[in-house]
């Protein structure tokens, strides 16, 4: 299953397109730190990663705004030019305090 599920700071949000079907879309950039356990023992990890919002969801992103924090669910997926991969956010939820 091909899920994701992210507590992220948008670091960069693009300029608005349409796609064919006249659908807003928005490019992000999203950088996420927390601390998870491993083996037993506790890392901070850190990640950035590229991703997309269509339709309603790419105005809720655009209204968060840069630096805005919030919990984003979708899935992942190859980038068009198939170098990396892109997450896809289909729904985005108020962050946990």
């Amino acid at each position: 299953m091909n899920q994701l599920h992210l507590q992220a700071q948008i670091q960069q949000l693009g300029q608005i397109r349409y796609t064919p079907a006249g659908l807003m879309a928005l490019d992000a950039a999203l950088k996420a730190e927390s601390e998870v356990i491993e083996a037993g023992k506790p890392r901070k990890v850190s990640l950035e990663i590229k991703a997309v919002a269509v339709g309603e969801v790419a105005k809720q992103l655009q209204a968060l705004g840069i630096g805005g924090v919030a919990v984003f669910r979708g899935f992942l997926t190859h980038q068009r030019n198939g170098r990396g991969f892109i997450a896809h956010v289909t729904v985005i939820e108020p962050a946990a305090p």
